[in-house]
């Protein structure tokens, strides 16, 4: 999710999620309600041996200094994992809790915020690629009198639009308590939100341009992306990522949660001060439906991997679909953070230090950072995650980004 507008764009609350599709492939759909958080067993792995042990890994002394740095930035703990072609390295810091002290294990899942736009395009791009949705088909012809009001028009918003984030729309995230301040995070933490509610808080701003005549982060894109994947499906975001993405790639510590606000298993906790002087509180719970497609989803390290590795390498999109994803314009808005970024459809490009780009999604929300990076060919992936609000600076933004273009330059 994203919670602050331009302004406060190097801060680590720059957030955002992936979508890819399955695309052509009749895959069994789970039972109502089995995706939820509190129904998902989660895999032994998240539960395994301590820090340095198990999980298939080795770990790394460099990444670990690249840990060490971005801990040292203000963060509570911090987990990252690389894969590459000595096989996966990770390296932890920190503490998973601070109530108790455990330590961050390679395992522990966490938020990922607005990482969940990568899995959400996916689906869109899967059903773009079975013939079922256009890209070029408007919100108002998928989803009439949803987008209305205020100088809103839906006729005028195509679907690549909503994940190009070049629609226009006014973020609804910006107008939100429960999730910019410590009060309505407090009051709000366990209320069930609706997408149409969502979109509602949205529709009650005008937008920030004309659909087509700018870029600019907008979460409401992507709770629409939701909507039109239920519409057309006549099932769940979530059910279609678990469906055609999660049980495909076998991501057994990946959840796409619906209103339950705890994580499963052995898990980071959270923390935020929400830009006050007051001490940090633990933001770990706090109910998925506010964030919904746009950053509901937890995740490893592993996993996220994993999932980045399959859609770059070609096995969850044709390669029209993906080319479409990989089809980038310039994102301004998020300069100061990633300088010369490029936006897809759900897809950041980044440039790397040593020549070319990799792709990736960020994440953030309340006591979450996530951050990634995957070839273009898929063969060396990264993934991090920081908890806790880091510094009122840039420098956790920039330890982190050190640490993903080592890991892909080296």
């Amino acid at each position: 999710m994203k919670t602050h507008r331009t302004s406060r764009v190097t801060s680590r609350r720059v957030v955002t999620t992936l979508v890819t599709a399955l695309a052509g492939i009749s895959l069994a759909l789970p039972a109502a309600g089995a995706i939820d958080t509190a129904t998902t067993p989660p895999h032994t792995e998240a539960n395994g041996p301590g820090p340095g042990k198990g999980h298939g890994t080795r770990h790394d002394k460099a990444l670990q200094a690249h840990v060490d740095a971005l801990l040292g930035t203000g963060t509570v703990g911090v987990v990252a994992r690389t894969t590459g072609p000595h096989g996966p390295r990770h390296a932890t810091a920190g503490v998973a809790d601070q109530a108790t002290g455990d330590p961050v294990r390679p395992g522990d899942s966490f938020r990922v915020a607005s990482t969940t736009k990568t899995f959400v395009s996916t689906v869109v791009l899967q059903l773009v690629g079975e013939g079922r949705l256009s890209l070029d088909d408007t919100v108002e012809h998928r989803l009439p009198g949803v987008v209305s009001g205020n100088g809103n028009d839906g006729g005028g918003i195509t679907v690549r639009q909503l994940l190009q984030h070049t629609s226009g729309l006014y973020d609804y995230t910006a107008d939100l308590p429960v999730l910019t301040t410590r009060d309505g995070y407090l009051d709000g933490r366990r209320t069930t939100w609706s997408p149409e509610q969502l979109v509602a808080v949205a529709t009650k701003h005008a937008p920030n341009f004309e659909p087509g005549d700018g870029w600019s982060y907008s979460n409401t894109n992507y709770t629409l992306a939701g909507m039109i994947i239920e519409k057309i499906t006549g099932h769940s975001w979530q059910r279609e990522v678990t469906a055609r993405v999660i049980r495909p790639l076998k991501l057994r510590d990946t959840v796409a949660p619906t209103t339950d606000p705890r994580l499963p298993g052995r898990h980071l906790r959270g923390y935020s001060a929400f830009g006050d002087d007051k001490a940090p509180i633990d933001v770990t719970e706090i109910n998925p439906s506010v964030a919904g497609a746009a950053g509901a989803m937890i995740s490893t390290t592993a996993d996220l991997s994993r999932f980045y590795q399959a859609l770059l390498g070609g096995r969850l999109l044709r390669p029209a679909e993906l080319a479409e994803m990989k089809a980038t314009v310039r994102a301004p808005e998020l300069d100061p953070a990633w300088p010369g970024l490029r936006y897809g459809l759900g897809l950041m490009e980044v440039p790397l230090t040593c020549g070319g780009s990799y792709y990736s999604h960020g994440g953030d929300i309340a006591g979450y950072t996530t951050r990634n990076g995957v070839s273009e060919d898929g063969r060396r992936a990264v993934t991090v995650n920081a908890t806790g609000d880091g510094s009122k600076g840039s420098a956790t933004q920039e330890a982190a980004n050190r640490l993903v273009d080592d890991a892909l330059c080296g």
